[in-house]
């Protein structure tokens, strides 16, 4: 089955679906892959990528691992 196959298949079993938790479950999965932002890469990023990549910048924060805008502007001088 190619991926268009598989959409229209979705679709039409999401369409005779009765249960509003079972809609509710199905959105909670979709919500979790929806592209949300980029890395300065390129690569894209779910909202749960997201999440983790700011609670580990946070985290570098608060150990000090980080450069000041005086100092980068430093760096970028030289």
């Amino acid at each position: 089955m190619n991926i268009q196959t598989i959409k229209i298949d979705l679709v039409q079993k999401l369409l005779a679906v009765k249960s509003e938790v079972v809609l509710k479950k199905i959105n909670q999965i979709l919500d979790k892959e929806v592209i949300v932002a980029y890395t300065v890469d390129g690569k894209s990023l779910t909202q749960e990528q997201y999440n983790k990549n700011l609670r580990e910048a946070e985290k570098e924060i608060e150990s000090g691992d980080f450069i000041s805008q005086e100092e980068l502007e430093k760096i970028v001088a030289n």
